[in-house]
């Protein structure tokens, strides 16, 4: 089996033996000799090597912890979904830009939780609750699910999950093309499958370690082909130098290769950045050359309680009617679900 990533060590939480798929996982890797170490608890995780915050932060991409999750309640995540569904935490990729750099700190490593039967038990709690109405999940507000796929199968289980839940709907997004097992599986039409794209400048200068464009768009048309509702996400949307003509040929190379008729979907994030994130992007990328400048910004208070720098509202104004435009052109059976 062909596996898109491959820890260079694996920590497990001890309780997480307890589980089957943690026994199944620590014989895997044992067998593929896999350096394996024991933690306490999978958000604390210390001992991986590094001797610069650049290193550090390369080697905790490629650390895989495995263990319990134990916080249950789900956040919410709008606009995307009602909540998060917390399958997986962390990507291998190493984006610049990445929200992750806020949320997980100085602890990126990635983790994959073994007690999946009890995270779909309680989504089918809200599901129960929340009846009659559609109550979607977010895969992917705090991970890129798909990098682990190939040894936990979790995105594959939450899609047969959801495919018998008529009252609810699941979405994953990711920047990695390879997503073979998940072709052949009964979705019910109930799990959209959305992939990150952004113009090749941008991709090739910030997004380390993911597909390519011409990767993703692929992988797209084969979800597409298999019937699963098929979404882009534009993020994050940098309005620099030529950004429209970027953007026009952006749309241009997609609808030449995704039929144009499709009801697709599309979320457009514009770039935006805390000074907690610049901190640390800097601390990781310290030759990184994304605009991070607060006097060409305007700040605004994030749903979360912190503060954020985003475009002037002149430009932030321009860049969703250009979008718009690009859309109705483009895909005129396609929606902009939303241009944050």
């Amino acid at each position: 089996m062909d596996f898109p990533f491959w820890p260079r060590r694996v920590y497990f939480e001890k309780k997480a033996l307890d589980y089957w798929r943690g026994e199944n996982l620590y014989r895997f890797f044992r067998e593929k000799q896999v350096p394996l170490e024991f933690a306490s608890s999978h958000n604390r995780v210390t001992g991986i090597p590094g001797n610069s915050p650049e290193e550090k932060f390369i080697e905790s991409k490629n650390t895989l912890v495995v263990g319990v999750r134990r916080t249950l309640d789900f956040q919410g995540c709008r606009p995307s979904a009602n909540y998060q569904l917390p399958l997986l935490t962390g990507c291998p990729g190493r984006c610049h830009y990445c929200y992750l750099h806020t949320s997980l700190g100085r602890n990126p490593y990635l983790r994959v939780y073994v007690n999946l039967e009890e995270i779909l038990g309680v989504a089918r709690e809200y599901i129960e609750q929340r009846k009659p109405e559609i109550t979607t999940f977010e895969g992917a507000a705090v991970s890129d699910p798909v990098f682990a796929e190939s040894f936990t199968g979790a995105v594959s289980e939450a899609i047969k999950f959801f495919s018998n839940q008529p009252c609810a709907g699941f979405r994953i997004v990711t920047k990695f093309a390879r997503v073979d097992s998940l072709l052949n599986l009964a979705h019910g039409g109930r799990t959209t499958v959305r992939f990150s794209i952004n113009h090749p400048g941008i991709i090739k200068r910030y997004e380390e370690g993911t597909s390519s464009l011409d990767e993703r768009i692929e992988a797209a048309s084969r979800v597409y082909r298999v019937g699963y509702p098929l979404g882009f996400m534009i993020a994050p949307v940098l309005l620099e130098d030529n950004w429209k003509e970027n953007y026009r040929l952006l749309f241009e190379n997609l609808s030449n290769k995704i039929p144009p008729e499709n009801n697709l979907t599309f979320e457009v994030v514009t770039h935006r950045f805390t000074l907690r994130a610049r901190e640390n992007i800097l601390r990781y990328f310290p030759r990184t050359d994304l605009e991070m400048e607060t006097q060409n910004r305007r700040f605004k208070y994030g749903q979360f309680g912190y503060g954020k720098y985003l475009y002037p509202d002149e430009v932030w104004k321009e860049a969703q009617e250009y979008f718009q435009h690009l859309v109705e052109s483009h895909f005129p059976r396609g929606k902009m679900e939303y241009f944050v």
